[in-house]
């Protein structure tokens, strides 16, 4: 036992140096003012809301097979924020902006670094979105990559954070798929949610075509 302790905490203590030359040479190239500056700060800050507007444009399709999409999502985002939350309570990580000189270009609370919720949320989604819709999941799946780098590049996440919060975020969409897919039980389950909000939806509508006036109260 005494041999095996100081080798992992040797691969442990390589492991932390490799990532954080990793982010040095990342976040060096920031902080120029130029055309990457901007391009950078919308992926880190704006680029999710991009994801989020997909999931809300295959909801009001109507169509079955995007809204079980989009309820797959919820729930694997649902249980990746979870393990999220569990990991940095388990494992706190200061930001890089905390213990180091920095380029930083956006402003963030001093919360635990690993893993990168950012990247949880846009992997989750833009994975279940590959695994239903191949040709347009893999545009999603491009844009959370860059989604991820511009958080190392503007100096708030280190490189394993993202990476953990990717594999995070993929895993939980994979074994949620996986379920709704391969089990009767949980397919039947989440058909019959659909089919519940679809009832519920047609109702509504059917009321206020009746009544129209009830959109200006």
């Amino acid at each position: 036992m005494s041999m095996i302790m100081p080798g992992l905490k040797e691969y442990r203590f390589m492991l932390t140096e490799f990532d954080y030359k990793l982010f040095q040479f990342i976040n060096t190239a920031a902080g120029q003012g130029g055309f990457m500056d901007l391009l950078m700060r919308f992926f880190a800050e704006q680029a999710v809301y991009l994801f989020v507007l997909a999931l809300l444009i295959y909801g009001c399709t109507r169509s079955e097979r995007n809204r079980l999409m989009v309820l797959e999502t919820a729930i694997a985002a649902c249980a990746a924020f979870g393990v999220s939350k569990m990991w940095s309570l388990l494992y706190f990580r200061d930001r890089p902006f905390i213990g180091h000189d920095v380029v930083q270009l956006i402003a963030h609370k001093a919360t635990s670094s690993f893993p990168s919720n950012h990247a949880t949320g846009v992997f989750v989604i833009a994975a279940v979105i590959l695994l239903n819709r191949r040709p347009i999941g893999w545009v999603f799946f491009m844009l959370a990559v860059c989604v991820g780098f511009s958080r190392v590049w503007v100096g708030v996440h280190y490189p394993l954070d993202i990476i953990g919060g990717m594999v995070n975020g993929m895993l939980c969409a994979f074994i949620i798929h996986y379920a709704a897919t391969r089990w009767s039980r949980v397919n039947r389950t989440l058909l019959s949610i659909v089919r519940f909000y679809e009832r519920l939806e047609q109702r509504i509508h059917t009321r206020i075509r009746k009544n129209p006036r009830q959109l200006t109260k």
